[in-house]
């Protein structure tokens, strides 16, 4: 199995510590960031930042839908790290400051691939349709704190 990895990013007008927060914010902010391909959203444990458990399902595709428990951790400062019970799947959030008033949003996320003839069409196609997935994300985080 090959690791298959997907990286967004985005500079959003508005300091380091307030997109951080908002991204932090489980049990407030973050379901509102969520696109069409995010169903039944739960906080099942805590709900701002390190320590939380939260879940989704992730419709990538018409027939793939990934039923995710996320562990939230928070290693560094400006760093939520997503890791999916359910899954090899591990989303990392980093907030950076880019300049007076601004921040540098980067969403990487890693899993295991398939193998075989699938997996080829895995790394070839996921990464892009997840990369679709996080640019919604990180467009409505924009206008959810760009706003305030």
């Amino acid at each position: 199995m090959a690791q298959v990895e997907s990286t967004t990013e985005r500079i959003v007008a508005a300091d380091a510590d307030t997109v951080f927060d908002a991204l932090a914010d489980y049990s407030g902010t973050r379901a509102k960031l969520l696109p069409e391909q995010f169903s039944e959203y739960e906080v099942r444990e805590g709900g701002d930042g390190e320590g939380t458990l939260v879940h989704w399902k992730l419709q990538a595709t018409s027939r793939r839908v990934r039923d995710c428990l996320l562990e939230i951790t928070e290693p560094t400062d400006g760093e939520l790290v997503e890791k999916d019970r359910n899954s090899s799947m591990v989303t990392t959030w980093r907030v950076t400051p880019a300049g007076e008033g601004r921040a540098r949003v980067v969403v990487t996320t890693v899993w295991d691939g398939a193998g075989g003839i699938g997996g080829f069409f895995e790394r070839t196609f996921a990464p892009k349709g997840l990369a679709r997935i996080h640019d919604a994300v990180l467009a409505r985080l924009a206008g959810e704190v760009e706003t305030q």
